[in-house]
């Protein structure tokens, strides 16, 4: 396993952790990332976090919590380091900052096409829950 420093999100880290998940598949055109990104230094900056080997960004976590619920998303491993143990420690970063935050319980989404990451969240623990998952854009972040 690549020895991989986690610390988290700085403003500067920006155009490589949008490259990262575009690498990854992450990101939408309903989605603006830089405007995900944005939005997320305004609320718990903190528990947003990314992963370097040799000084480079190789992993993110970006992860929330509102008091009932502690969320992840934009979970990204660079795709040549996939499989060796990272996403695990990036996930464990996370929810060791939501346990020091009291936060009882970790949700999540996956898109139902994506089986790797489903394996991958059961593998380290998550299972699905049985609730529907529903959405209503407020704003429109095309482009």
């Amino acid at each position: 396993m690549p020895e991989m420093l986690i610390r988290p999100y700085s403003p500067c880290d920006e155009n490589a952790v949008v490259a990262l998940w575009e690498r990854c598949g992450l990101t939408r055109p309903w989605n603006n990332p830089r405007k995900d990104l944005e939005r997320k230094l305004k609320v718990d900056p903190g528990l947003f976090m990314v992963g370097l080997i040799k000084d480079k960004i190789a992993a993110s976590a970006m992860g929330g919590y509102e008091g009932h619920r502690g969320w992840v998303n934009y979970l990204a491993i660079e795709p040549d380091f996939q499989r060796q143990g990272l996403g695990r420690q990036m996930m464990q970063a996370i929810e060791e900052k939501l346990l020091t935050l009291g936060c009882p319980k970790v949700n999540l989404q996956v898109r139902t096409g994506n089986v790797k990451a489903i394996e991958f969240y059961k593998r380290i623990g998550y299972s699905p829950d049985e609730a529907v998952s529903m959405g209503k854009r407020l704003i429109e972040d095309k482009g």
